[in-house]
C-alpha cells in the first residue's frame, strides 16, 4: 500500500514523466482551497528534491496568489492506465515571473509558449505514494491544442492585457504580483 519517502526516486520519476495530467493544491491561511489540473509538457523533476513546472496563462491564477500567501504546495498523479498508482509531492515552492532571473533558468526546458505566465519551482520534503485501487482506467487519446492556439492568437502584448483583467487577484481577493516590475 501507501508509503512515505524523504525524494523522489529514479521509478517514481520515470512514472512522472508518462503522466499526462497532474493536479496542485495550494491554500492560504483564509478563503478558498484551489486544486488546478494541468497538463501539456509542463513539468521536470530537476533532481530527488526539486522539481518546476510552467503555468501557462489561465482564466484565474490561484496558485500564484496562493504562493505569495503561503509556501505549501501539493502535487498529485494518479496512474489512469498501468500499475496502479497514486503519487503526492509535497513541498514549499517558489513562483517566478519573466522579470524573475530563475524563470530565465529554466524557461529553456519547456516548449516555446506565448501564453508561459510563470514557472513555480517546488522544494519536494515528502513523496507520498498511495494504491491507486479505485482510480478508473483511463485511455490518453490527445493533448488539447485550444490553450496553445488561443495564446498565439493572442500574441504577447494581448496575453500581457489579459493578465490585467483576468490574472491580478484570486478569486478571494489576493494580489498575484503578475506584472509588478
Amino acid at each position: 500500500m501507501g508509503k512515505q519517502l524523504e525524494a523522489i526516486t529514479a521509478e517514481l520519476k520515470a512514472f512522472i514523466e508518462k503522466q499526462k495530467i497532474f493536479f496542485v493544491g495550494t491554500a492560504a491561511a483564509t478563503g478558498r482551497v484551489n486544486i488546478s489540473p494541468k497538463g501539456t509538457d509542463s513539468f521536470r523533476v530537476i533532481d530527488k528534491n526539486k522539481i518546476v513546472w510552467l503555468n501557462l496563462t489561465g482564466s484565474g491564477n490561484e496558485t500564484a496568489a496562493h504562493l505569495l500567501k503561503n509556501h505549501r504546495m501539493t502535487i498529485l498523479f494518479c496512474a489512469f492506465e498501468g500499475k496502479p498508482l497514486i503519487l503526492r509531492l509535497y513541498g514549499n515552492a517558489k513562483i517566478y515571473h519573466p522579470r524573475d532571473p530563475e524563470y530565465h533558468t529554466y524557461i529553456h526546458l519547456f516548449p516555446e509558449n506565448v501564453g508561459a505566465r510563470q514557472i513555480i519551482e517546488m522544494e519536494v520534503d515528502l513523496v507520498q505514494t498511495s494504491c491507486g485501487y479505485a482510480v478508473p482506467f483511463m485511455d490518453f487519446k490527445e493533448e488539447r491544442t485550444v490553450l496553445h492556439s488561443w495564446a498565439e492568437k493572442q500574441g504577447k502584448d494581448n496575453i500581457e492585457t489579459y493578465w490585467e483583467t483576468k490574472n491580478t487577484t484570486s478569486i478571494d481577493g489576493f494580489e498575484t504580483k503578475i506584472l509588478e516590475d
